[in-house]
């Protein structure tokens, strides 16, 4: 598998980068897990616009899925080609009618599922083009999921937006990459069910096995390598911070 930082920046996009949205690819698939704001255009120095077999929405927070607005517009009124064929969207319940309402004037209340075929997202697992996938339900404030994606013994896995969570270490069990949240700064922020910060996204990683640890979403006012020290202070594996146009080999 490879994987790709599209983008990384929590809350909002920063100088560096646009919000959420990393691409993996295998066997010509490609997958996209969120699509926060501004990352559709860091997207297309990736991949071309219509070359995308699928999307994860982790949750609907705006800096993780509302691009998906301007990604609509690409889609429904692209005149070279036709309008494309409705693209799997893996996504919490809602998801159509958040981003209709968020676009705010589509041609009509369906608009937005003829473009896009909505998948509802449940704990378990299933596959997906050369994937197999697994999901659990981790601890946010809205309905949010991490993602366990495996290809030929190898394993990638993706926390989302989530606070301290048993959920976490089991779809990060012994997981060859971990593409972990780490939004809040250890000591400074205690707000439980919400986010990580760097010190509990090491100790997940640690508990897990993962045998590589990325941390991700770290918003523009959170210092991450304060967020790397303390990560690295419990997880003595592999670590590093995400940056905008990454590559990892999985």
């Amino acid at each position: 598998m490879k994987l790709t930082v599209v983008g990384c920046s929590g809350s909002f996009p920063s100088a560096e980068s646009a919000c959420s949205s990393y691409l993996v690819e295998a066997d010509g698939f490609r997958l996209l897990l969120d699509l926060g704001n501004g990352a559709l255009g860091e997207l297309q120095r990736h991949t071309g616009l219509y070359d995308l077999d699928a999307i994860f929405l982790s949750h609907l927070h705006a800096d993780h899925c509302i691009d998906m607005c301007a990604y609509f517009v690409a889609r429904y009124y692209r005149h070279e080609g036709g309008r494309c064929a409705p693209l799997p969207v893996y996504a919490p319940d809602g998801a159509e009618q958040r981003l209709t309402t968020a676009y705010a004037d589509t041609p009509s209340d369906k608009s937005m599922s003829e473009v896009f075929d909505f998948h509802t997202l449940k704990p378990g697992t299933f596959e997906l083009g050369p994937f197999q996938i697994r999901t659990e339900k981790v601890c946010h404030p809205v309905e949010a999921y991490g993602i366990r994606i495996e290809h030929q013994g190898k394993s990638l896995t993706y926390s989302g937006d989530t606070g301290v969570c048993d959920e976490l270490d089991t779809l990060a069990a012994g997981t060859d990459l971990f593409l972990c949240e780490a939004s809040f700064t250890y000591g400074k922020e205690d707000i439980p069910g919400l986010h990580l910060n760097g010190r509990e996204a090491g100790a997940h990683a640690a508990r897990a096995g993962a045998k590589r640890l990325v941390l991700t979403h770290i918003p523009p006012w959170t210092d991450g390598e304060r967020n790397l020290a303390d990560a690295r202070a419990v997880y003595d594996g592999p670590s590093e911070l995400a940056h905008a146009g990454a590559v990892y080999e999985v």
